[in-house]
Formats: structure tokens, C-alpha cells, sequence
């Protein structure tokens, strides 16, 4: 690996991690935990961007890199995306884990405290972004056609972006639960920290299997529109006023579609 591709790939998987951590550390200026019209908005913003990095920066690629299967060229998307899925929802079974809104836990039973079970839904949803994010810089380093040094950072962009409001959503309930300020931040940055280790082992897997990188590509994203369908949505449409959780969710959307343009 020639040494500025080292640096991008370092900093591609690094990007979104400081997004998270940078918002987990929100908990030191503010003294209230955010409004819940105000996480609505936070969380339709982080759905938007997730489905339009699904689209633009996986799907699309991985049915542009087979179309020498002609007309079956959407079998290795439909494959990988529906491997994605089952994925999300083996891991979603087997986690204990309890969302933010919510007063019932969901996997299996464990004595485990709330705000480790949130701690615990935050970074299930934060394994797939990590993916997406390491199978795109795989397939940059394998000179896989469809991806460019421009269009990976604008993944990595992306998903900090929509990383920061969501380190502040994990670290200011904390607080709100009685947790100090330090442990709060701490909270919200390892909750993030799976994402440079999920990409890291995608790179792996993705350099023992470079035929297979159309696959991975779908199977990221499946992955992560689990995550928006199964958790985001109904997080931003609780409650009177869900439009501001649409507003934002196409705001996140128009945003990282500029940014996968523009850049790559």
C-alpha cells in the first residue's frame, strides 16, 4: 500500500469516529438533554443520509460493477442487500438493547442497566455505517472502477456528519440518567468506537474476497437501511409534529446525494 493511500484510508476511517466523538463531547457544554422536536430532527437527519449513502455510495456501484451479467446485473445488490438485512436482524435478536424513546427492552433478557442498553442500540446501529464505510475504501484500494478517492471521502464526510448529532443523543441522556460528564462523553464515544473496528475487519474480508466486493457493497447497505427502517423512522415520527423529522430526513438526504456528486 503506497503511504498516501495508507493516509486516506486512515483518515476515511477515522472521520466519522471523530463525528461521533466530537458530538458525545456536546455533554460538557450543555446542561439539558436535547428537546424531543429537536431529536426528531436529529434522527430523520441521520436516516436521510444513511438511505442516500445506500444509494448512491453502495447500491449504485455494485449494479454498475456487474453489469457484465447484463440484465441480472441487479443479482449481486439484491443478494448482498437481502444478506445485509438478515444481518441487522440476527444481530437486532441476539443484542439486548433498548432505544431511546422507548421504556421496553428488546433481544434477549439481561440485568444489564438502561443506559447500557442504550449505550449497546446506539452501536448496533453504528456496525453498519463502519461497513460501508470500510468496504468502499476496500474497494478504492482494490481499484475497484465505480469508487473514487473522492467519492469514499464523501461517504466518510457523511457519516460523521450525521455522526455528531448522534454522539450528542447517546451522551446527553446519560447525563440526564445521572451519569457524570466524563462518563456521559465516554459513553457517547465508545458507543461510535465500533465503526473504525467494523470497517477495519470489512477491509479484511474484502481483500480475502475481492470478487465479491459488489456483494459487500449491497450488503452495507441493506445493513444500514435496516437500521433506518427498524429504528430511525419510528424514533422521528413519534409525536405530534413528525414533519420535522421528514424535513430533516430530506435534508440529511440532499446533503450527502451533493456531497457523493460533487465529490466523486
Amino acid at each position: 500500500m503506497q503511504s498516501g493511500s495508507a493516509v486516506n484510508l486512515v483518515w476515511g476511517l477515522a472521520i466519522p469516529f471523530i463525528g461521533t466523538s466530537l458530538g458525545a463531547a456536546s455533554v460538557f457544554l450543555m446542561s439539558r438533554n436535547f428537546r424531543q422536536g429537536v431529536r426528531r430532527g436529529l434522527t430523520g437527519f441521520a436516516a436521510g443520509v444513511m438511505v442516500a449513502a445506500s444509494i448512491w455510495s453502495l447500491l449504485i456501484p455494485a449494479i454498475d460493477q456487474s453489469a457484465p451479467l447484463g440484465k441480472f446485473s441487479f443479482i449481486p445488490a439484491f443478494l448482498g442487500f437481502w444478506l445485509g438485512i438478515a444481518f441487522l436482524l440476527f444481530l437486532d435478536s441476539v443484542t439486548p438493547h433498548q432505544h431511546l424513546e422507548t421504556e421496553k427492552a428488546e433481544g434477549p433478557q439481561s440485568r444489564l442497566a438502561k443506559t447500557t442498553k442504550m449505550v449497546l442500540a446506539v452501536t448496533i446501529h453504528n456496525i453498519p455505517e463502519g461497513m460501508a464505510v470500510g468496504v468502499v475504501y476496500a474497494a478504492l484500494l482494490s481499484g475497484f472502477g465505480e469508487i473514487t478517492a473522492s467519492a469514499a471521502l464523501a461517504l466518510s464526510l457523511g457519516i460523521a456528519i450525521q455522526n455528531f448529532p448522534e454522539g450528542a443523543i447517546i451522551s446527553m441522556p446519560l447525563r440526564a440518567a445521572g451519569k457524570s460528564r466524563l462518563r456521559a462523553f465516554w459513553g457517547g464515544v465508545l458507543s461510535g468506537a465500533v465503526e473504525p473496528a467494523a470497517a477495519a475487519l470489512t477491509i479484511a474480508a474484502s481483500s480475502a474476497a475481492g470478487l465479491a466486493l459488489p456483494y459487500l457493497l449491497s450488503f452495507s447497505a441493506g445493513a444500514m437501511i435496516y437500521v433506518v427502517v427498524e429504528e430511525l423512522i419510528p424514533e422521528m415520527s413519534q409525536g405530534e409534529h413528525s414533519n420535522i423529522g421528514v424535513l430533516m430526513f430530506s435534508v440529511g438526504f440532499t446533503l450527502m446525494m451533493i456531497l457523493d456528486v460533487a465529490l466523486g
